[in-house]
C-alpha cells in the first residue's frame, strides 16, 4: 500500500518495523514517536495503535498536499465476497 501511494503523490515513504519490545522502551518514548502500529503523514499522528485503511491514509496524503481528496472506495457486493474469503 505505501510504496504505491509514494509513487502516485511524488513523496518520500518511510517505514519503520521493529520488535514489539522496541517500542516500549524509555528511549523510544524519548523520540516522541506514536504507539506502533501507527501512520505518521508529515508531523501529523493520524493514526497510533490502530491498523488503518489505504483510503484514510490518502485523504491524509491529500490533505497535506492541499490536493483534491481522493474519491471514496466502491464497496460492491462482490468486493464483500471475495474479501469474505
Amino acid at each position: 500500500m505505501m510504496p504505491g501511494l509514494g509513487e502516485k503523490y511524488g513523496i518520500e515513504i518511510e517505514t519503520i518495523s521493529k520488535p514489539k519490545a522496541a517500542y516500549i522502551t524509555d528511549e523510544y518514548f524519548e523520540l516522541e514517536l506514536p504507539v506502533a502500529p501507527a501512520v505518521m503523514v508529515g508531523d501529523e499522528i493520524v493514526v497510533e495503535g490502530l491498523d488503518i485503511g489505504q483510503f484514510e491514509v490518502e485523504t491524509e496524503i491529500c490533505k497535506q498536499l492541499d490536493l483534491p481528496l481522493p474519491a471514496p472506495e466502491n464497496k460492491g457486493f462482490l468486493k464483500k465476497l471475495f474479501r469474505a474469503q
